[in-house]
């Protein structure tokens, strides 16, 4: 087959996905394809999907068809589709969209490379060419997942629970060290799960404790932790590591036990706030980043009212609310969806308003503190910050008036706060 020499990926979903599309793009750099932003510029679009719920689902079948208009006009000449939804529903997508030339699913980028006219580096496989700015970079130190929640088609997408050795991730580790990285965002379906089919055991905190000790990162973030078994020596790592960030992304989805229980998470509201009272007590001065589901089948208004009066009792730094969303072939598929989507809207609205004015709250608290933060870029009359208490995309920013002394992006300052609102913080280096 003749070699189609400019490329551009299409990266849609979440940060896994983002990681997956840096390495097929460094595998594609390493065989000569020029990579273009624009699929308009390109000879062959490569498009990681995103299946996770209807809305995902309906964003990447409407790109697919983007590229093939585009192929159509005669603009590009092939289209690839990858990523979760080609994994879960190649045979239906192949049906209904046949202008698509093949369909990979997760990480095959073996398949890809060799579909246009390259092979694979097997020595490059920890390399990537970042998408992210160079001073952050996300770490995926696993695949799949073995928890059985309900609602979730991540191992119809994903499969079983897989873990990266730890001598793999120093590797890539160090790789984006010498590349400028200095923040390591560790992420996988269950981080904690990591290690317990590789090693045995759960050591995440090992891992951790590795990756601090290569010259150059500054700071560890830790998404994406499942609540019903957070490990015990973790927590002093989080506590005592200088450059691990007191900050733990940990979705609790919710608080009732009937919902809890139907949504099959392995815990319950005791141990659940058992286990959050533990990490403030272990990790002085930790921020708690959770997510919730809302207008899950079972839930009832008191369920929901519950979980309301939970968010106002626990005031969480940071939450992430969603809409409940019917995936086929999960385990609650045959519950229905009885919760309106315009009751789901309310419910998710109604959580949000809550914990907008804890979260001005908890802002109003940091006025006169101090912050390390690292400079992302600059916006209008600010440069744009974060502490450690942000991670990026999800969560607030300081912002650092530019009158202050010419900052460099992606580098680390001292900051005092001096204003907020409800959602990000005004400093000054």
């Amino acid at each position: 087959m003749a070699k189609q020499n400019k490329v551009s990926v299409i990266t849609l979903g979440c940060s896994k996905n983002t990681v997956d599309s840096e390495r097929l793009m460094r595998q594609l750099k390493a065989n000569n394809f020029k990579l273009k932003d624009d699929p308009n510029e390109a000879d062959t679009v490569i498009i990681n999907t995103c299946g996770f719920i209807e809305a995902a689902k309906e964003e990447s079948v409407n790109t697919i068809l983007n590229a093939i208009a585009l192929k159509n006009e005669g603009k590009i000449k092939k289209v690839i589709v990858s990523g979760c939804l080609s994994e879960r529903y190649k045979d239906e997508l192949q049906k209904e969209i046949p202008e698509v030339d093949v369909f990979f699913g997760t990480e095959n980028y073996e398949g890809i490379i060799k579909e246009i006219g390259g092979e694979l580096k097997r020595e490059l496989l920890s390399e990537r060419l970042l998408t992210t700015p160079s001073h952050t970079a996300y770490l995926k130190i696993s695949e799949g997942c073995d928890n059985p929640c309900s609602f979730c088609a991540i191992p119809l997408m994903r499969g079983k629970h897989k873990t990266k050795s730890i001598e793999e991730l120093v590797r890539e580790a160090e790789f984006l060290a010498k590349n400028h990285t200095k923040e390591l965002i560790l992420i996988g379906q269950d981080t904690t799960d990591y290690g317990k089919d590789l090693y045995q055991k759960r050591n995440l905190a090992e891992l951790i404790t590795r990756l601090s000790e290569i010259e150059g990162i500054e700071w560890i973030r830790l998404m994406y932790v499942y609540p019903s078994h957070f490990p015990e020596d973790l927590m002093e790592v989080m506590a005592n590591n200088p450059k691990v960030c007191k900050y733990i992304d940990i979705p609790l989805q919710h608080i009732s036990d009937d919902v809890l229980r139907s949504m099959r998470r392995g815990i319950t509201k005791r141990r659940t706030v058992e286990m959050l009272n533990e990490l403030h007590k272990k990790i002085p001065g930790v921020t708690i980043r959770t997510t919730f589901i809302v207008g899950y089948p079972n839930e009832t208004k008191e369920d929901f009212n519950e979980l309301c009066e939970f968010v106002k009792e626990f005031k969480f730094d940071r939450i992430g609310v969603f809409t409940y969303s019917v995936e086929e072939s999960t385990p609650s598929f045959i519950l229905g969806d009885p919760v309106t989507e315009k009751e789901k809207v309310r419910r998710k609205n109604k959580l949000m308003e809550i914990q907008q004015t804890i979260s001005h709250e908890k802002n109003l608290s940091l006025l006169g503190k101090k912050l390390r933060i690292v400079v992302e870029g600059r916006e209008g009359d600010y440069y744009i910050g974060r502490s450690y208490r942000d991670a990026p995309e999800v969560d607030g920013e300081v912002l650092i008036p530019m009158k202050n002394k010419a900052l460099k992006v992606g580098k680390f300052y001292n900051a005092e706060v001096f204003d907020c609102n409800e959602y990000d913080l005004y400093a000054n280096v």
